[in-house]
């Protein structure tokens, strides 16, 4: 396995070679009957599938030395696996392995450990519910799931949710007009540290040199606690929008206080 390992430090992503259908074959034919030399052109003719779908995974992990190694990894097991009697394509076979494969090495090194215990019941409960899913075409309930694996619910609940991915409440979500909204602008306030402001007269007055718009939003962002969401639906306008009246009063309250 080591022998096949790849750097992306130093990779020419446009000197790489896409191997066509028929190419893919002929090198397969010559795996099968013994040929090594085969198999390194067939890893490095699909070096791009691996890149293209390490880029998915992008905004959960710095370091895309190690994702792309372990893309690699999948990529390898898949060539060692497949069978021209499968008669599909060996990108449509080989996606789900090195997706699954980077999958894995985020979940087994996510910032926040699980225990052993509750990520082996987790993956047995995943495999217990791929079974059902099989054989009656419908998702099981928690309830249901419980029993087949013979665990407390709450217990089934806990290992499942263990295997989410940690996001920051930096991350953004998307961008609209050079305004970023990010996961914390979704995030309900539920503490009024406002009202405990010392001077209470100098907030008043830099509150009453905001246009209307500021203010409201102000209001219902920080003394009613409402995400931007639900400001934007009250005022029929633009999430965004909220986004940008909300930085623009914020630095006005800034400026005046």
């Amino acid at each position: 396995m080591a022998r096949y390992k790849v750097d992306i430090c130093g990779v020419n992503t446009s000197e790489l070679q896409v191997l066509k259908n028929d190419e893919m074959i002929n090198l397969f034919n010559q795996l099968k009957n013994g040929d090594d030399n085969a198999k390194e052109k067939l890893i490095m003719g699909n070096l791009k599938l691996v890149l293209s779908l390490v880029q998915r995974f992008s905004h959960r992990t710095e370091n895309m030395d190690d994702l792309f190694q372990i893309g690699c990894i999948g990529l390898i097991k898949a060539i060692d696996n497949f069978d021209l009697k499968h008669e599909v394509r060996f990108s449509t076979y080989a996606v789900p392995m090195i997706v699954g494969e980077i999958k894995r090495y985020l979940r087994d090194n996510q910032m926040i450990r699980v225990s052993r215990h509750l990520k082996d019941l987790a993956y047995r409960t995943l495999r217990v519910k791929e079974e059902y899913i099989h054989e009656f075409q419908k998702e099981p309930s928690l309830e249901e799931l419980a029993k087949l694996v013979n665990e407390k619910e709450c217990d089934i609940q806990d290992a499942l949710e263990s295997l989410q991915s940690v996001a920051s409440i930096f991350e953004p979500l998307y961008s609209e007009d050079g305004d970023t909204l990010y996961i914390m602008d979704q995030i309900k306030d539920e503490k009024n540290d406002v009202e405990h402001i010392p001077d209470m007269l100098a907030l008043r007055q830099g509150l009453s040199m905001l246009t209307p718009k500021e203010y409201e939003i102000i209001e219902k962002r920080y003394f009613k606690g409402q995400t931007q969401t639900e400001i934007a639906s009250e005022l029929a306008i633009s999430q965004a929008q909220v986004s940008r009246i909300e930085k623009s009063a914020l630095q006005n309250l800034k400026k005046n206080f």
